[in-house]
């Protein structure tokens, strides 16, 4: 990119953006990972900015030595602004002590299992069928995801630290 991406805290002022955003990617603000259901609004976040708009929005929670990462979402590919978010989120992993950063994926997300894994992720865990427990908490996960292929199992891929 010629301009530079800057990253910062989420602000109040952010707020309907973001909860756009989170509707658009995710049904809403409520995400699950590993059978738990996360309010993302009142998550930190971090968001990306190029040429004074917004582009990227990354959530995260930390929670004894480990950081995870709830959400990251760049509304423009292959520009650099997914891993300007991550790089923040593993600076403040690392300012807090954190010992790994962690995230989860389902089976049909091929770009963000490329994604990570290019940034150093290892794939540590495969939760098979965890979706059907997800969507115990929140029904509206579609039965099938990108590319055609069904949502069945939760990935988890981790970075230490």
């Amino acid at each position: 990119m010629e301009a530079e991406i800057l990253v910062r805290s989420s602000a109040p002022e952010d707020r309907e953006w973001t909860d756009e955003l989170l509707r658009a990617a995710w049904g809403g603000p409520e995400i699950v990972t590993r059978g738990r259901v996360h309010d993302a609004r009142g998550l930190p976040g971090l968001v990306a900015e190029w040429r004074c708009e917004r582009v990227g929005l990354a959530i995260y929670r930390l929670e004894s030595g480990a950081c995870e990462v709830v959400s990251l979402n760049s509304l423009i590919e292959r520009r650099g602004i997914g891993s300007a978010l991550l790089n923040r989120v593993v600076a403040l992993a690392r300012e807090s002590r954190c010992r790994r950063l962690w995230v989860i994926t389902t089976n049909d997300n091929l770009s963000a299992l490329r994604f990570y894994q290019r940034r150093g992720f290892e794939l540590v865990a495969v939760h098979r069928g965890a979706i059907e427990a997800s969507r115990r908490l929140k029904p509206s996960i579609p039965l099938e995801g990108l590319e055609g292929i069904p949502i069945r199992d939760e990935i988890e891929l981790e970075f230490r630290l």
